[in-house]
């Protein structure tokens, strides 16, 4: 990193922080000329309101520019490391604000909170009167869906926009305003040739475009032109991937190495990843509800006890939290990587919808009816029902599926112990289905 006199420089995306409106990149359907948040700033008449998207799509800056904007003071809180006392202390801080002038106005102050999801019941209760009072405009950001995340009498006072991932003209602006407005960069001879490599790292993440914008010129050889192409740019990323997923992110990279380390039974790489998105400041929620679809998708029949222990784990991680969650969380992953892999009940279900589709309307048997009435009766229906515990095994050869998809199978079992069981019995059943020859969907 290049030093300045005071010391050494920020990252980019910290240089390249909008200040105005106008250089907001992105969000064209919330900060566009005419737009219901942009008349919102620029009136000065602010109400409550959460921002709701993925990383990287500008929440904190946009925070930033509207306390800039409607000149009022700007406090901040991080969910992940605040609690109810920290919140406390902001609202009595807001109260002698108020009691003050702050740049020759009385204007309530902006309480940002970043990662509001995380806030519990006991933190956000805390913020009700105040922002109910009006004491401070609360402005939180989240990743998640504020409807699940956020307590009803606090989300009734805010209202939520959306944020959206940036596309392709976003990024090629933030780009072409980085190389020519950066005081490094635009001293640089940078010759931009292809850029679907480095738009496709971001993914839509103007923070990691910077990022890795800054990467690749760092690593790029001195004392010659700068050469942005799609090979250039996935060498100096690949050899700087550590640096790449700094910063306590969401770190969607990470995430997909975890589940395919728990698919891949190894248990090692998973429970390393853990560790990663853990000291990364990721929910531990988040992962315990992954852990549970992972238990279900990859694991399934080959393990029926594999979502047990997923879902007593997430509801443990619910109760204690961090730091302790990590016990429980890495006991699980171990779990999870070191059980036997069966997809077949997440293929059975596609395949069930995919028959859905094309047959949406197929008529359920008369004989798998029931006959409430005597004209429901006269019509046939519940005839001919046999009732399986009448017959020897506890089984009947009736036909369930509805005619037009009468013999259809979408339901194979994979190869393991456990589904080898229901292979077996499957067969003793339905030997014209589960014989030697599947008959396919």
């Amino acid at each position: 990193m290049e030093e300045g006199r005071t010391g050494v420089l920020p990252p980019l995306p910290e240089r390249m922080r909008p200040q105005t409106l106008d250089d907001y990149a992105g969000q064209e359907h919330l900060v566009g000329k005419g737009s219901v948040l942009r008349n919102m700033i620029e009136s000065g008449n602010l109400s409550s309101f959460i921002l709701w998207g993925p990383p990287g799509v500008g929440k904190t800056t946009l925070a930033k520019i509207v306390a800039n904007v409607t000149n009022r003071q700007f406090y901040t809180l991080s969910a992940i490391s605040a609690g109810v006392k920290d919140v406390r202390d902001i609202i009595d801080r807001a109260k002698a604000d108020k009691n003050s002038v702050f740049a020759g106005s009385s204007l309530s102050p902006i309480l940002f909170i970043d990662e509001i999801h995380r806030f519990n019941k006991a933190q956000q209760d805390a913020l009700l009167g105040a922002v109910e009072e009006g004491l401070v405009i609360l402005i939180g950001a989240t990743t998640e869906n504020p409807s699940f995340e956020v307590i009803n009498p606090l989300l009734s006072r805010c209202q939520v926009f959306v944020l959206k991932s940036l596309d392709v003209k976003d990024l090629e602006a933030l780009l072409e305003r980085a190389l020519k407005t950066d005081t490094l960069l635009s001293a640089q001879k940078i010759i931009v040739k292809e850029t679907e490599a480095l738009f496709r790292f971001s993914g839509g993440d103007a923070r990691k475009l910077l990022n890795a914008l800054e990467i690749v010129v760092d690593a790029s050889p001195k004392n010659k032109p700068i050469v942005l192409d799609n090979n250039s740019v996935g060498k100096y990323l690949q050899e700087n991937v550590s640096k790449y997923d700094k910063g306590g992110e969401l770190h969607y990279d990470v995430i997909s190495a975890f589940i395919k380390s728990v698919r891949g039974s190894d248990p090692n790489a998973a429970v390393y990843y853990l560790a990663r998105m853990l000291d990364g400041g990721e929910d531990p929620l988040f992962i315990a509800r992954r852990l549970c679809i992972l238990a279900s998708e990859d694991i399934g029949l080959a393990n029926p006890n594999a979502l047990l222990l997923a879902d007593s784990c997430f509801r443990v991680v619910n109760s204690i939290g961090m730091p302790e969650a990590r016990i429980p969380l890495a006991e699980t992953t171990i779990y999870l990587a070191s059980s036997p892999k069966s997809n077949s009940a997440y293929m059975a279900i596609a395949n069930a919808f995919e028959a859905v589709k094309a047959n949406p309307t197929a008529s359920v048997p008369l004989y798998l009816r029931n006959a409430p009435t005597e004209l429901m009766s006269n019509l046939g229906y519940a005839d001919g029902y046999k009732y399986a515990h009448d017959y020897p095994g506890h089984f009947t050869d009736l036909e369930f599926m509805p005619g037009e998809l009468a013999g259809t199978v979408l339901y194979h079992p994979a190869q393991n112990r456990q589904e080898d069981t229901l292979s077996a019995y499957l067969k003793a059943c339905w030997p014209k289905y589960y014989g030697t020859a599947k008959k396919e969907e």
